[in-house]
């Protein structure tokens, strides 16, 4: 089974929920403020209200905005955003920074007013243009999504740069990932790493991560797998997964540490037991595999399962290889089918190919030649030979379809072009035989001899026929015979036949000669065998 995808995932944007509302704030001198926020502190909330609402009622703008956050978090009261909402508005509406932005927050979630994501961005800007970072980065971060705003990175770059001159980590962040792509500026990966160092010195857990991804792939800084490393880590250490599936895939394939598959599959457990898709798939191939671990398909199976259900198209594709195989489960073409298609309809080109194949060959379906057109057409657009080949027999031998040489020979090109032997070889036969082409014996001979130097035993086989008749090739019994005796080593049942002929017209010597060219020739790698 082939081992999953392992490199490491690209930096990623971290998409920040709405972050929480302002702590309570005050005056110097403010008395019932003061006061308010000592009984606060003490968790004497009865007291901490009747200050607040004695200073909101004298219109103090500190006082109406503390009375909200204590309805918005439900301390000492009912949980009431409405009437959170209404203590905002008459903070807000006296300039207050910190209720203007509570109420965009508000407005953002829906709660105690209807949501409304333009009506949020109205009041975070009230609140951006008075300095309020949390606001800065709020614009920028609807700005990047297009939400409650047309998307526009311009406008985006514009705001998260406000937010990170202030030190707000998740600006840096987020900035640092815009400048990583060349979303809104020009793309500079130097200055993507400068704005991840920031927060990942604040520890950021996703900046940590990004500069982990920056120093494996060697973007912006020097390459370095010790560095990446490092960063990996220290987000690991927050139960960042993907930084935890990374240092996994680096002691699998030895990137600047020892090669360690024991350590490797600690680190893809921790990510897996978060959710991690492509860590579960992973562990599913290395129990497939038996990399580090005793072999053990069902443990595979489980790890493929988890990992499929979120819709890995890898896991998926090898769920249905465990099925058709009965791998770690009863052998089942049925269900191997199923994941098949889940896999081949995420682009899967050997999933389509397998459904190709098992829709001609009736495993697990009823035999049914135009679907497994379909799904030979799907592999061979991506570029798969053995597809290419299989559409071209069909066309051939009118499998489904209605026989059409010409369309065969297109079929076959491509996947000879390629290396497909079988494809080569019956290229030949068709030059050979004049289908759907003017014979040519010359032609059939170059076609033969590129699948007959890949150990095909058919192409060997007819080599030796033109070989022995002059077809395409000057007459010449001793290559006809060492390329009859290949054919017969790799089982072919005419070419027997066809040896026994040739050495009733052939001396000892003559045989020898040959059986000593077969020799070389192998040891050459079939390389210059005429």
């Amino acid at each position: 089974m082939a081992a999953d995808r392992l490199a490491a995932k690209g930096v990623q944007m971290k998409k920040l929920p709405t972050l929480p509302i302002f702590p309570l704030v005050s005056v110097v001198g403010a008395g019932d403020i003061e006061d308010g926020l000592a009984a606060f502190d003490k968790k004497n909330y009865a007291v901490a209200i009747t200050k607040f609402r004695l200073s909101a009622a004298q219109g103090n703008a500190i006082g109406q905005c503390n009375l909200g956050l204590i309805y918005g978090i439900g301390q000492g009261v009912v949980q009431d955003y409405a009437e959170a909402v209404k203590w905002y508005e008459l903070a807000a509406a006296q300039g207050d920074e910190i209720a203007q932005f509570n109420l965009g927050q508000n407005y953002d979630n829906g709660e105690g007013v209807v949501r409304n994501f333009s009506e949020a961005m109205k009041w975070y800007k009230l609140a951006a243009v008075q300095g309020n970072v949390l606001a800065q980065f709020n614009i920028g971060q609807n700005y990047d999504n297009g939400k409650g705003v047309v998307r526009d990175s311009v406008e985006a770059v514009k705001w998260y740069k406000l937010a990170a001159v202030q030190g707000n980590a998740d600006a840096q962040l987020n900035l640092g990932a815009m400048y990583n792509n060349g979303e809104g500026v020009v793309q500079d990966c130097v200055e993507a790493v400068r704005l991840y160092k920031l927060a990942a010195e604040q520890d950021n857990a996703s900046a940590q991560f990004n500069l982990g991804v920056m120093y494996g792939n060697g973007q912006g800084v020097v390459q370095n797998y010790d560095e990446a490393l490092k960063w990996y880590t220290l987000s690991a250490a927050q139960d960042h997964t993907s930084a935890q599936f990374n240092i996994g895939n680096m002691y699998r394939k030895g990137q600047g540490i020892v090669q360690d598959y024991v350590e490797a599959m600690k680190w893809y457990k921790l990510a897996a037991a978060h959710g991690h898709a492509f860590a579960q798939s992973n562990l599913g191939v290395m129990y497939s595999d038996g990399q580090c671990v005793v072999q053990d398909y069902a443990e595979a199976v489980k790890w493929f399962k988890l990992a499929a259900a979120q819709g890995r198209a890898s896991a998926q594709f090898n769920l249905g290889v465990m099925y058709g195989k009965g791998q770690g489960v009863v052998q089942d073409y049925a269900e191997a089918v199923k994941w098949y298609k889940l896999a081949a309809a995420q682009g899967d080109v050997i999933a389509q190919f397998n459904l190709g194949f098992m829709y001609s060959d009736e495993q697990g379906v009823v035999q049914d030649y135009a679907e497994s057109m379909k799904w030979y057409k799907l592999a061979a657009a991506q570029g798969d030979a053995i597809a290419q080949h299989n559409i071209g027999f069909m066309y051939r031998n009118g499998q489904g379809v209605v026989q059409d040489y010409a369309e065969a020979m297109k079929w076959y090109k491509l996947a000879a072009a390629q290396g497909d032997k079988k494809a080569q070889s019956n290229l030949g036969a068709m030059y050979n035989n004049g289908e759907g082409v003017v014979q040519n014996y010359a032609e059939a001979v170059k076609w033969y001899k590129l699948a007959a130097v890949q150990n095909d035993a058919l192409a060997q086989s007819n080599l030796g026929v033109m070989y022995a008749k002059g077809q395409g090739v000057v007459q010449d019994y001793t290559l006809a015979y060492m390329w009859t005796y290949f054919a017969v080593i790799n089982g072919n049942v005419m070419a027997v036949k066809n040896r026994d002929i040739m050495e009733e017209k052939m001396t000892p010597q003559q045989i020898a000669e040959a059986e000593k060219l077969a020799r070389e020739c192998q040891a050459r790698n079939f390389k210059n065998c005429d």
